[in-house]
């Protein structure tokens, strides 16, 4: 019960950091994806359906709160499963670098994807969204690989420990 509740709370939290802009959180105008960092938090020692599930309840819940159209279910829905992959075959191993860099490519993936989609829509030119993209793009895999430690860590930890109370009852 109490997992779900830091589940839960963690998951709001990153909902209203969303919203939120403190002084240097941002570059170019760009903050955090708190909801890809919390994707990845999730994912990593997951099973790649428990990680696309998770990308895409949460996409849901970011286009509750913004626009519907594109979706970011969809790209937070291939970044849980990409992430819970990567972990499954081993590629990394679990610290600071490995969780940004980690990061940092799922944050170019998701402005990738979310690009397609406005192309796919037709009623932008697909020039200034490119433009607009590689800017984006950029700035949010910075910023949101520099963030990652501040969601991973804690959540990591609490999980860590409820696996341990678990396999020691």
């Amino acid at each position: 019960m109490v997992n779900w509740a830091v589940i839960f709370g963690s998951v709001i939290l990153c909902l209203l950091m969303l919203l939120t802009r403190l002084p240097g959180m941002e570059l170019l105008g760009i903050g955090p994806n708190w909801l890809l960092i919390w994707v990845v938090a999730w994912s990593v020692k997951r099973t790649p359906f428990q990680g696309a599930l998770a990308g895409i309840v949460l996409g849901l819940l970011q286009d509750a709160m913004t626009s519907p159209d594109p979706t970011h279910a969809l790209s937070l829905a291939v970044v849980g499963c990409l992430t819970a992959l990567l972990q499954k075959q081993r590629f990394i191993q679990e610290d600071f670098i490995s969780i940004a860099l980690i990061v940092f490519g799922m944050a170019v993936l998701v402005e990738t994807i979310f690009a397609f989609q406005l192309i796919f829509m037709g009623d932008r030119n697909t020039a200034d969204i490119w433009g607009y993209y590689q800017k984006v793009a950029l700035a949010s895999a910075i910023v949101s690989s520099l963030w990652a430690p501040v969601v991973y860590f804690p959540l990591n930890r609490w999980w860590q420990q409820l696996k341990l109370a678990e396999q020691q009852s």
